[in-house]
């Protein structure tokens, strides 16, 4: 691990130590525009990867390598600890020792793992089954012994196939095992999150994951810290929000022939140019190339 990546997994440990919170993001647009707002991490989700390359759900479909591709991709664009959704680790132990060589060269901060079997799926849809404690353990230490310096995230599933107290046993075991950051999946109440907070807050880094319209209910993230959890996750209300929007546009488009009645909904081409970067890019590249046009020159064009 070369000597940023390892900067930005200290930044990760350090901003642990009070409370992070990491919205989703999926791609190069969606990671600038979380670093535009002030975050200071990420959360890759494998989830909203599936929504928006794949256009289906998050149910195994996603491969190892687009996820890698993914996670390059931003942290070519970002400067922010990623902490990336792995799903199973894509097999065996073997095969999660390959998925933590390639995502911490990717430039993964964090690597979360889950004791789902393959295909996984969501943890907030039904149906799931789980790998053995046992085997998630060998799984756990297997990527403890490749990785370099990012810290793996356990995750069981266990709540929702075997109950909380089996969810509790697997999650004592992972904290065992030596994972660096502990991620329960859908406590499905209030008690239950408090519940957790007293089992495991002191022990490791609890993460807390927020899905809108999920088995859990959503709390805002200074009250999850005040109760304990160190990492706070959104990872699907940027794909949710795109949704919303894209279909009260193409709603309108459809209907008008034009997007003219939308237009207080939407930014323009400068609004665009202007989050996504393109005059500093620009004058960038001027620097090496004295005859680029310069972006006001480029802005008088587009008018």
């Amino acid at each position: 691990m070369n000597s940023q990546a390892s900067s930005k997994v200290a930044t990760l440990r350090k901003l642990l130590e009070k409370g992070v919170l990491a919205p989703g993001c999926y791609d190069g647009l969606s990671a600038a525009l979380v670093a535009n707002h002030g975050f200071e991490a990420a959360y890759v989700t494998g989830g909203s990867i599936a929504y928006s390359r794949l256009g289906r759900p998050d149910i195994g479909l996603v491969s190892m390598s687009e996820v890698a591709d993914t996670i390059a991709l931003i942290a070519d664009r970002v400067d922010l600890p990623l902490i990336v959704d792995a799903d199973t680790g894509f097999g065996n132990a073997l095969n999660t020792m390959r998925t933590i060589r390639v995502f911490e060269r990717s430039g993964a901060s964090a690597i979360q793992l889950e004791d789902q079997q393959m295909p996984k799926r969501c943890g907030h849809l039904a149906g799931k089954s789980l790998i053995s404690c046992e085997e998630m353990v060998g799984k756990l230490k297997a990527a403890l012994d490749t990785r370099e310096n990012a810290l793996i995230v356990a995750r069981t599933d266990a709540i929702a196939v075997e109950g909380f107290d089996a969810a509790l046993d697997r999650a004592e075991a992972y904290v065992e095992a030596g994972a660096d950051i502990l991620f329960v999946e859908a406590p499905p109440s209030q008690d239950a999150v408090h519940e957790l907070c007293r089992r495991f807050s002191g022990k490791t880094t609890l993460l807390a994951n927020m899905v809108e319209g999920g088995s859990t209910p959503v709390q805002p993230a200074d009250e999850l810290f005040d109760l304990g959890y160190r990492l706070v996750i959104f990872p699907g209300a940027f794909a949710r929000t795109l949704v919303h929007a894209a279909n009260a546009m193409l709603t309108v488009l459809k209907k008008d022939g034009t997007t003219k009645a939308h237009w207080d909904q939407m930014v323009d081409l400068k609004g665009i140019n202007d989050a996504i970067g393109t005059g500093e890019l620009v004058e960038q590249g001027r620097r090496y190339s004295p005859e680029m046009e310069s972006f006001s020159t480029l802005k008088q064009a587009d008018k």
